[in-house]
């Protein structure tokens, strides 16, 4: 049985220790999910698990629980791939609104951003985990064999597969939070207006669009591509119903985003990327299923 503190309201050391990297577990967990919810609930699995645990056997306990995580959020990701074959419409990751401190940690942003996590969605299980981990995390070859049960030579080649493939692929440099808060300023005044002069001078050329329905909420069914047709798409008002809008611009997964009422109700999220002082990449979710973490601000770390 594992030892107690001491005096009112203090923790004992197991649910201490749980608590102390709960944001770390957290950010592994959405980095391999793409999903708070299912986030939250590895973290109520990796809690039960934790709490079973004989501490005293226990060397490095933030590892121990990194690799409890792990294993719990490989488990759901094969399950939610299977969900995401019968999903309705384009898939986009659950948003987080995130404090502004994460868009000071550049590499930290870059990694929980919407155009990161689908790079990853085209990694398999193991391959995200390890990437997750190794990249992300910095965790060491040997403990991440132990989380995925691989050796860590197969961990090795395995890291640097999905290292390539991620490299193909992934976004290229983003500027710096000054940078993005001055785009997403003209780009949010262009899209209240429906300014589509100001949209064309914001836009980059192959900018794309996406958004994410869950065939709940009305969605575009497939990425539109180019500032001409983006640009026009939003111009008209992409989310306009004929309600009474708001549109408050936020952090979203560490980057620049705006949050869309409609009727006082939040009606979705648009997570923009900035590159070189223009919009990339405008990602839009509307499936109501997905906006349970916008409430509040979430803390991610490592």
């Amino acid at each position: 049985m594992s030892e107690r503190h001491e005096g009112p309201g203090a923790l004992d050391p197991a649910t201490e220790t749980f608590v102390a990297h709960r944001n770390l577990l957290f950010t592994v967990a959405y980095e391999m999910l793409g999903s708070a919810t299912d986030a939250e609930d590895v973290l109520q699995e990796t809690w039960l698990r934790w709490s079973g645990v004989e501490l005293d056997t226990v060397l490095d306990r933030r590892a121990f629980l990194v690799r409890i995580t792990t294993r719990q959020a490989l488990k759901r990701l094969r399950t939610l791939g299977r969900r995401k074959e019968s999903y309705v419409g384009p898939w986009l990751p659950e948003p987080l609104l995130t404090a502004p401190d994460v868009a000071e940690d550049v590499e930290l942003a870059a990694n929980v951003s919407m155009a990161m996590l689908l790079v990853l969605e085209t990694l398999a299980p193991t391959e995200r985990a390890v990437f997750v981990l190794r990249e992300v995390f910095a965790v060491d070859y040997d403990e991440i064999a132990q989380a995925v049960d691989k050796t860590p030579a197969a961990v090795r080649q395995i890291a640097h597969r999905a290292r390539a493939h991620v490299a193909a692929r992934k976004p290229r440099g983003t500027g710096s939070p000054a940078e993005h808060r001055a785009a997403l300023q003209a780009f949010q005044a262009a899209v209240e207006t429906g300014d589509l002069q100001g949209l064309l001078d914001i836009l980059a050329p192959d900018v794309v669009a996406l958004s994410d329905g869950g065939g709940i909420k009305h969605a575009l069914p497939r990425p539109v591509v180019g500032a001409d047709e983006v640009a026009r798409l939003l111009a008209v008002g992409w989310w306009k119903r004929g309600a009474e809008r708001t549109v408050e611009p936020v952090q979203v997964n560490g980057g620049p985003g705006l949050l869309i009422r409609i009727g006082g109700e939040i009606d979705g999220v648009l997570a923009v990327r900035v590159e070189n002082g223009y919009v990339t990449g405008a990602y839009h979710v509307r499936n109501p299923e997905k906006l349970s973490s916008v409430t509040r601000e979430i803390t991610v770390s490592r």
